[in-house]
């Protein structure tokens, strides 16, 4: 975030305000396409990506990433999705205990999502601090429709909450906010004593924001924009689909070379690509049906439209005032009579807000 009166690296001079930029990342280790693109305050640092690990014929791709303002505490991480299955009957756990792996994914119990945060994203992701406490935690009821989540579409379940927490770190005290979202999907398979059911679940869609102790609801606006931002590309989608079921299909149990997700990304049929790209969009549209202008006063942004691209953007709520360029970034700012264009060789349109 830029403070009042700073003057940028590009000699744009803002006044209470923001300027955010359009982020986009590729698949380079295994599709070669688009994967997603997100918008992040200009200058914040990028780590992370998309890892293809093909031990998990389900889930042989995980996207993790973190982002952070090199010049303060705050942070904004997407986190890997985490697999997991389990069998109703007694013989199959006798044989497939807790805590080993089938078909690549761990044999563990369904849990709810607070119970799947503490007990399995806090030792995992969160084992290295000091301290650690639990100030808050709370189901959102809402997060699976915002994630778009598929369980509830193909008859499956999903949970969403998150947890608020405050930690040591390397010398300084943060304040972190999780979400996540657990889905399950479930089918009756035969046994040898009779119908059991299989349960296959995910903790999943698991983002977090962090800040210095009690700071971090200053910086939640900007958070809320940069997660409600980020757009999975389509075609990536149907892509990694189509690898699933190829996978599936050839009952791959591991594969230790990277290079043949380019060969089986390839050999998928241009029938089932465009197949998944359908459902893709028929999905898209059942979510878009769903929502709603409350949704966008609670996650406190304003929808505006870019003259550049001809599309709506969402940005950060209370600033009154939006200007883009045709290189994707945007500032916000409270002053009316503010024009970038004054301070910048760059070419500044304002944005009506919708």
């Amino acid at each position: 975030m830029v403070a009042a009166g700073e003057t940028t690296g590009s000699g744009v001079k803002l006044i209470r305000g923001v300027k955010l930029k359009m982020f986009v990342y590729t698949d380079t280790q295994g599709t070669g396409l688009e994967l997603f693109r997100v918008l992040l305050p200009v200058g914040w640092q990028f780590q992370g990506g998309c890892n293809w690990l093909l031990d998990n014929p389900g889930m042989p791709a995980t996207v993790a990433f973190r982002v952070q303002n090199p010049h303060g505490a705050e942070a904004f991480e997407v986190f890997p999705n985490m697999n997991f299955i389990w069998n109703s009957s007694p013989m199959a756990r006798g044989m497939q205990p807790t805590g080993s792996r089938h078909f690549g994914a761990e044999v563990r119990p369904v849990m709810g999502i607070q119970e799947a945060l503490h007990n399995l994203f806090l030792p995992r992701f969160r084992s290295g601090v000091q301290n650690l406490r639990m100030l808050n935690q709370e189901l959102l009821p809402d997060l699976p429709r915002l994630a778009r989540s598929e369980a509830p579409l193909v008859g499956g379940s999903a949970e969403g909450g998150k947890v608020r927490i405050r930690f040591d770190w390397q010398g300084h005290s943060f304040e972190e906010e999780i979400y996540g979202v657990v889905e399950v999907f479930r089918a009756p398979i035969a046994s040898m004593f009779g119908t059991a059911e299989i349960f296959i679940w995910f903790l999943d869609f698991m983002f977090s924001f962090r800040a210095a102790a009690d700071h971090l609801d200053e910086a939640g606006k900007l958070f809320f924009v940069m997660i409600s931002s980020f757009r999975l590309n389509p075609h990536w989608y149907a892509a990694y689909k189509g690898i699933v079921q190829s996978l599936a299909q050839m009952q791959i149990q591991r594969i230790h070379h990277i290079g043949q997700i380019g060969q089986i990304y390839a050999q998928t049929g241009r029938e089932i690509r465009e197949q998944n790209l359908r459902d893709w969009y028929a999905h898209q549209e059942v979510y878009d049906r769903l929502a709603t202008e409350k949704s966008r006063q609670i996650r406190g942004v304003d929808a505006f439209y870019d003259p550049h691209k001809q599309e709506e953007v969402e940005l950060p709520s209370g600033y009154g005032n939006a200007w883009a360029n045709n290189l994707g970034e945007y500032i916000l700012t409270e002053d009316p009579n503010f024009n970038p264009n004054q301070y910048s060789n760059l070419h500044w349109e304002p944005m009506k807000q919708k």
